[in-house]
């Protein structure tokens, strides 16, 4: 692969946070605009003013309304961690603020496809509700909105997805991404929005006494609003940063939800020293897996367990769902890895500016990590397709850094306007449905806005580090202190480094995962190494490395035989 290393610049006078802290995360901090211990401060003073967000006083007025008037309530959330984690932030706040009946609907993706759509209320409408509230969707959901409103059904939308030309009618949308918003984070994921208006309705509550005793504080349910936030890949602006980390905080401490104390029992991670990146590729994955392949209700039934036996199963029931799920996207991943071949050198990126995979076989719900696998390989935007029925294909894009997704759809949209049927999404990550017979005109016109795009961003094979570090740093104090010092994630990312070192050994250990034993050049020092997934794809019956290499890598720990020790974890292996 051939990429560039730059490295991030911290500021000559940048100021001294504390004089405890290390000087490695001194700088690391220094090169991601922290400027004061005042940026670093989380408490929850510091969150953004509940009231700030547009929507969030009038989301809270109705559904007080609908509690005084006892009709039936009905959350209906997307398919993922993140409406999965909404879904259950509101179920539990309404639940435990007196509210006479609560339940939730969540669209099987297959059946019925993303959103609020008409079949969805008339599905819906079977239970008679009062209210349809959505979460982590429904600003799309033009159509499912109107056909709601002729029902009788007053609608609330909580969505964090960016809107169209023209807002569905709703009773009530609640969005930071609304033109015209002035609230100070578009980065909030759907729970976060979720948050806010629970938040803003306990605020109504308390003002006219209507809590009943023990009722929910808004701040026990953050554990929740981490995991979707972290799930859903958003920004971690300062305002993130702060939901998760007390959401982080709860959880070490052992007042999470049963479901998510179940979830890290099953992925074996300890809570206790559990980081943003734990929930992201230990919880969300069995979450998400629910949504991809069955019904995420499973997952939402989990969420919302009290008894943790029952958790446990739930728990379970997700793992091996996991599993399936990893057994369906490794053969869609060789597939896609073979395909890509056809457009250029995997070895050194891929002919096209935009890359469109389609396969007959695929399947709906593991597209999008696909493309997402792709996209890591070929640092490009990517679209996989699967097929719906016999004339639509479904598509899920995944993109780099600078190059908004969502946007770059709309503007294909609007030179083409009888090319896509529809789509949504935001910056990175999106979807998109279109004819079958249509697919090398989509892909062709994907491909030229892409190549714009990329014109104005630059070379997208350029990746930042956080420099090299000297051999008397590599050690497990720094490691400890990077750890401790996040959460980190996108917008605010974990660190990397880089350095050459010598492979004194290689072997494959779980078939696809490459354990190293490094020395630094000088000969000082002895240093493990592990890289993921190293033998998928290309990779794969490739001679193991030896010599001298340089390394992009992230410093983490390994306990073995109850000795905490350092480890590299290896993002890329390049030449010397």
């Amino acid at each position: 692969m051939n990429l560039t290393i730059v490295r991030r610049a911290a500021p000559q006078s940048a100021v001294v946070l504390d004089p405890q802290m290390h000087p490695v995360l001194q700088r690391v901090y220094a090169a991601r605009g922290v400027r004061s211990p005042h940026d670093l401060e989380l408490s929850m003073q510091q969150l953004l003013p509940i009231g700030t967000l547009a929507g969030v006083e009038a989301a809270a007025e109705l559904l007080y309304a609908h509690r005084q008037r006892g009709g039936l309530i009905l959350i209906i959330g997307d398919f993922d961690a993140d409406g999965a984690t909404s879904t259950a932030v509101l179920v539990r706040a309404l639940r435990s603020w007196g509210f006479a009946a609560v339940d939730f609907l969540v669209p099987n993706r297959f059946e019925f496809g993303y959103g609020l759509t008409p079949e969805i209320v008339a599905l819906a409408a079977t239970q008679c509700p009062a209210l349809i509230v959505t979460v982590d969707n429904g600003i799309a959901s033009n159509a499912g909105v109107a056909a709601a409103r002729a029902a009788g059904i007053e609608v609330l939308i909580t969505d964090h997805h960016l809107p169209g030309r023209e807002l569905p009618h709703a009773n009530v949308i609640v969005n930071p991404n609304l033109p015209g918003s002035s609230f100070g984070s578009r980065a909030l994921a759907g729970v976060g929005v979720a948050f806010y208006v629970i938040a803003a309705l306990r605020r109504v509550l308390e003002q006219r006494r209507a809590l009943p005793p023990a009722a929910l504080m808004a701040a026990e349910l953050l554990d929740l609003v981490a995991l979707g936030t972290v799930a859903d890949v958003v920004p971690f602006d300062a305002n993130n940063r702060i939901l998760v980390a007390h959401g982080l905080a709860r959880i070490r401490a052992g007042r999470c939800v049963p479901g998510i104390t179940a979830l890290l029992e099953v992925a074996r991670r300890n809570p206790a020293t559990l980081v943003a990146s734990d929930l992201g590729f230990a919880v969300a994955p069995r979450l998400n897996a629910a949504g991809r392949l069955a019904d995420m209700s499973i997952g939402i039934r989990c969420l919302l367990s009290d008894a943790l036996d029952e958790a446990r199963a739930a728990a379970h029931e997700l793992d091996a769902l996991n599993s399936q799920r990893r057994q369906i996207e490794a053969k869609m991943q060789a597939q896609a890895l073979s395909a890509i071949r056809v457009l250029g050198d995997p070895g050194s990126g891929v002919t096209r500016a935009g890359v469109c995979l389609f396969d007959a076989g695929w399947h709906q719900g593991v597209v999008g990590l696909v493309a997402s696998r792709v996209k890591e390989r070929v640092r490009r935007p990517v679209i996989a397709f699967a097929r719906v029925d016999a004339t639509t294909l479904r598509g899920s894009a995944r993109s780099i850094p600078g190059i908004h997704v969502r946007d770059l759809l709309d503007a294909i949209a609007t030179r083409n306007p009888l090319l896509i049927q529809k789509f949504g999404g935001h910056a990175m990550a999106a979807g998109v449905t279109l004819e079958a017979a249509l697919l090398d005109q989509f892909a062709a016109a994907f491909d030229a806005e892409c190549s714009s795009a990329l014109a104005r961003l630059g070379s997208p094979d350029v990746i930042e580090t956080d420099g090299e570090l000297l051999v008397d740093e590599l050690a497990l104090p720094l490691a400890t202190a990077l750890r401790a010092g996040g959460p980190w994630g996108p917008g605010f990312p974990e660190p990397v480094f880089d350095g050459v070192f010598r492979i004194q050994s290689a072997r494959l250990v779980g078939e696809r995962h490459l354990k190293l034993g490094l020395s630094a050049p000088e000969g000082r020092g002895q240093f493990d190494a592990i890289a993921f997934n190293f033998a998928d794809g290309a990779a794969r019956g490739m001679p193991l490395p030896s010599g001298a290499a340089r390394l992009i890598y992230r410093l983490d720990s390994n306990e073995y035989m109850g000795e905490r020790r350092l480890q590299f974890v290896v993002e890329y292996l390049l030449p010397a």
